[in-house]
């Protein structure tokens, strides 16, 4: 089983994007997180249909990031993300490598992992309540390219 749960794309400026997403799009934000030590902002906004199931479980959203030392963005790395809850990521990470694809970050502490689509579109894979126990083989194996 699997939940869609957000998108990410990462923004220049959060004002002007607040004003496009809030403002002119009529999204809410729900939750905001400030990270100093990464140096970012996270800022989850929900659409009018959704906002109720969001306030409530977090998903579906839009996350919007700010890299405080970031200066702009070139050939699409605005967009980060899918996100998707899963009922057990150490299986569906099992049989994701069984059809071939590549686990790119590992779900090392029973928590997140990351794989990429044929395309190259990043799609991270979070455990639904809490984190599994560290297990073999994902403890031990690395990363792989880019998520």
């Amino acid at each position: 089983m699997m939940e869609y749960l957000h998108t990410m794309v990462r923004v220049s400026n959060i004002e002007d994007s607040l004003d496009f997403y809030c403002n002119k799009m009529g999204m809410t934000e729900i939750r905001r997180v400030e990270n100093e030590q990464g140096r970012f902002t996270l800022i989850f906004l929900a659409s009018s249909d959704d906002l109720d199931k969001a306030r409530k479980d977090r998903s579906p959203t839009l996350e919007l990031t700010y890299n405080w030392d970031e200066h702009g963005y070139d050939g699409g790395r605005n967009f980060g993300h899918l996100a998707y809850q899963v009922d057990n990521i150490y299986d569906l990470c099992a049989s994701l490598m069984a059809k071939g694809v590549t686990i790119n970050r590992p779900p090392r502490e029973g928590r997140m992992a990351f794989v990429r689509s044929p395309d190259g579109i990043s799609i991270e894979l979070l455990q639904k309540g809490d984190a599994l126990p560290p297990a073999e083989p994902w403890v031990s194996m690395p990363n792989t390219g880019k998520w």
